[in-house]
């Protein structure tokens, strides 16, 4: 039988109320299509804020942008709006893979859940597989989506960098610009080429994924021990995510400039990509890009864990949506 965390409530008379609904407690054909399309809105949503971040860990010094606010100024002045949206639908893939890794965060869970493991250590264990799983379909993607965020306005005003060399003249479809970048690429490396920097995207996001999922169940135990029972369990969840997301993007920032360099500037190796940010940044390497990276995590994980917990509510099978509290 699977334990289930469940929280003591009074209300009217003592009443036991679920803390964390458990993957066979729903309605797989309401959860998958509710998450994909939740996926999809925080995505669209937030995706300015992944474009600024990676423009900031890419550049050299401060050769392009003075910080976040100076990116988007300048994005918004000289590429307008679909500037902010560069390689937009390459990386909308990711609610395919957002499909598989949930399916394996969720199900590692379960597994680990009949062995009686702790809470906080199986959603540890959860994440970094489910990690594993999602940047194996999406890694490709991303390189390809990365390169077209870099890809800057024609003219003497080019403000971002075009290793490529791909041709970006005004009123040339993102159809034709995307083809032409996977043909350049497909011709310089081959196959592999699509999964430049997998490794370093793997040492980064695993233990990212990992630690996310931990501080949430983390801090998500600890706030129920110091918030009154009556705080809505839904902000508890959101506030829980948001602290997990900044606590694992302070750890982690360093990781995740080095996938950026390895798939966007072609580098050959990690070692190299952290010689070159030492010898640019020194310690500063470790807060290259943090501000964007901070907001964008911390908007992000509320986003999707308010939409994540709000599905799981409405997707709960019927025996238990009495025990179930918003």
């Amino acid at each position: 039988m699977i334990k289930m965390d469940f929280m003591p409530v009074k209300v009217g008379e003592r009443k036991e109320f679920i803390k964390t609904i458990e993957w066979d407690m729903m309605d797989k054909t309401k959860f998958f299509p509710l998450s994909m399309l939740s996926s999809f809105s925080v995505r669209c949503a937030l995706y300015p804020l992944t474009l600024i971040k990676t423009r900031l860990q890419v550049q050299k010094r401060n050769d392009m942008y003075t910080g976040m606010l100076d990116a988007y100024g300048k994005i918004y002045r000289y590429e307008g709006v679909s500037g902010l949206y560069k390689g937009f639908w390459i990386s909308s893939v990711q609610i395919v893979s957002g499909v598989f890794y949930i399916s394996t965060y969720e199900g590692v869970r379960h597994l680990l859940s009949k062995k009686d493991i702790d809470s906080r250590l199986r959603a540890l264990v959860a994440g970094g597989c489910a990690s594993l799983v999602g940047q194996t379909i999406v890694v490709p993607f991303d390189v390809l989506s990365q390169h077209l965020m870099m890809i800057g306005p024609v003219g003497k005003d080019t403000i971002a960098f075009n290793p490529l060399q791909i041709n970006n003249s005004p009123g040339r479809s993102k159809v034709a610009i995307t083809a032409e970048l996977t043909r350049r690429i497909f011709k310089m490396d081959g196959f592999r080429g699509f999964y430049r920097g997998y490794w370093a995207s793997l040492a980064a996001y695993v233990p990212n994924s990992a630690l996310w999922w931990g501080f949430y169940h983390f801090y998500q135990d600890e706030l129920f021990k110091i918030i009154p029972s009556y705080v809505s369990h839904l902000l508890i969840q959101t506030l829980a995510g948001t602290l997990g997301g900044f606590t694992t993007t302070i750890i982690t920032n360093p990781l995740d400039i080095v996938r950026a360099r390895l798939q966007v500037q072609r580098i050959e190796s990690m070692r190299l990509v952290f010689r070159d940010l030492w010898r640019e940044e020194r310690f500063l390497m470790f807060t290259k890009g943090l501000s964007a990276r901070l907001v964008q995590s911390a908007t992000f994980s509320f986003s999707i864990i308010l939409g994540y917990e709000t599905i799981k509510r409405v997707s709960v099978n019927e025996e238990y949506r009495e025990y179930i509290r918003w």
